[in-house]
């Protein structure tokens, strides 16, 4: 027999510091993967913006609230994409929509 025999305890230490050293080591290979897709998706442009953006009410039914040119869109989660068919369709109901600023209504020949 072994001069010294080792206990249960021992060879369960001795596994829990192998498993800590392979979790380490798996933890550092997600912070690798995780740095680059980081640096992959900062190196992607961002896409267009679109060309017409429908601004949405408060509430229950989240009317129109305004007609937008994608480049004057509030960053808003009241806000989506139409397309300039809708654009055009929503500001001949109601001129009012229009934005004031970006005038969508001038750029699609309304006025």
């Amino acid at each position: 027999m072994n001069e010294r025999e080792v206990s249960r305890l021992d060879l369960l230490r001795f596994l829990e510091r192998v498993q800590e050293r392979d979790l380490a080591r798996t933890r550092a290979w997600i912070a690798t993967e995780e740095q680059r897709r980081a640096t992959a998706a900062a190196r992607r442009p961002p896409p267009p913006p679109p060309d017409y953006v429908l601004e949405a009410g408060i509430g229950r039914e989240r009317r129109p609230v305004a007609v937008h040119q994608g480049f004057c869109r509030p960053s808003d989660v009241r806000s989506r994409a139409i397309t300039a068919d809708d654009a055009r369709r929503l500001i001949a109901a109601d001129t009012d929509l229009a934005c004031q600023f970006c005038r969508p209504d001038t750029a699609l020949g309304l006025l």
